[in-house]
């Protein structure tokens, strides 16, 4: 799975006979008239409730075809029972995977390809996170529809936001900042824990000046804040915005507008903050009330400021490090839960950013090796 975003397992290896180092050590063997060298197996059953057996495989078996993939241990599935073979290492890792995949199963959790790589993607990093503790946590329930982290580095951004007044969430696009900020603040507002929901953008594509486009103030400044209502509409009936928007319960405003203005009793998300200035980041900051709370988040590698102004979001770490209350949480091309290629895409511009930054040549990049270019 070498080139993918999810750190696993590599695919399982051929046993070492059929390998050409295995068939070298087999000939100089012979060769002494001593038997060639037998890798010590270990077998190991593990027996899957009833209830779990078609969850756990899935639709034609494709997780357990992924399983396959990323486990160097060999797996067999007959009827209820799964036994692994191969080094006592590889199944020891393997039943830790099988029974973190069942536990999920058993809490409800619909286990897909992609869930099984990032299972075993959570194992073997360095942390060592249990994928049943990440991925049942549900941050916001709708209409039989659970929004939970996808990764350990998005369960630490959610309990970020519990434990702390203010945090950042710096990541590349597809890491889930907006939308569990976003999830997080509508539970907020459904547990009356605030009274309100404020989302604020900078319109940096205008200038924060809105006041020559055409129409209402609300179609001047939609476009910009168009991102924030699809996420809002996947989490609260649809028929009711209009109504929340109107009574102040819910504010969507560009971030021009918050000047001189405290938020009080209020869940405040400032998202793209990437393109705020020093000076923007400071007024925004600075209009934290009594029982509120602020998350911000951002792209430090998607700047569009103009003129080469410095960004508030890569300078407000050094500012605020070490004040306690303030949370600063990074997530990166592992945390993507877009299409596949979108971590691969972030990878590959950051390789790109950083030969520029070394004075090297981009064409010169190391790739990924071992993927297949598909044939025009």
């Amino acid at each position: 799975m070498e080139g993918s975003q999810y750190r696993i397992a590599p695919e399982r290896r051929k046993q070492a006979g059929n390998s050409v180092a295995g068939i070298a050590a087999d000939g100089a063997a012979a060769q002494s008239g001593q038997q060639p060298p037998q890798t010590q197996q270990t077998q190991s059953t593990r027996t899957v409730p009833d209830t779990a057996v078609l969850a756990l495989l899935g639709s034609k078996d494709e997780n357990l075809r992924t399983v396959e993939e990323v486990l160097e241990a060999d797996v067999h599935v007959r009827g209820n029972e799964v036994t692994l073979t191969g080094d006592s290492a590889e199944v020891t890792f393997a039943e830790r995977v099988f029974d973190e995949l069942i536990e999920l199963v058993s809490k409800g959790n619909q286990l897909t390809p992609d869930i099984v790589r990032r299972s075993v993607a959570m194992l073997t990093g360095e942390n060592g996170e249990s994928p049943a503790d990440v991925l049942a946590m549900d941050v916001l329930s709708r209409r039989g529809r659970s929004i939970r982290p996808k990764t350990a580095n998005q369960k630490r951004y959610v309990d970020a936001i519990d434990d702390n007044t203010v945090v950042f969430g710096i990541g590349p696009a597809g890491t889930g900042k907006t939308y569990l900020a976003m999830a997080k603040a509508v539970r907020a507002l459904q547990a009356k824990e605030v009274s309100r929901i404020v989302l604020i953008r900078p319109a940096v594509e205008a200038g924060e000046r809105l006041g020559y486009l055409p129409g209402s103030l609300y179609e001047k400044i939609d476009p910009y804040l168009r991102p924030l209502y699809d996420a809002l509409y996947d989490m609260v009936d649809p028929e009711s915005i209009p109504r929340l928007t109107q009574a102040g319960t819910i504010e969507i405003a560009p971030l021009a507008y918050m000047r001189g203005r405290t938020l009080n009793d209020a869940f405040i998300i400032l998202d793209e903050a990437q393109n705020t200035t020093p000076e923007q980041m400071k007024m925004f900051l600075t209009r934290l009330g009594f029982g509120s709370q602020i998350v911000v988040t951002g792209d430090v590698t998607q700047i569009d400021l103009p003129g080469g102004q410095r960004s508030g979001l890569k300078v407000v770490r050094e500012i605020l490090e070490g004040i306690d209350d303030v949370y600063f949480c990074t997530l990166d091309s592992q945390d993507v839960v877009r299409h596949r290629l979108v971590g691969e895409i972030v990878n590959a511009y950051d390789r790109w950013q950083a030969l520029q930054e070394s004075g090297g040549n981009a064409q010169s990049a190391e790739r990924p090796e071992g993927r297949a270019r598909k044939q025009a």
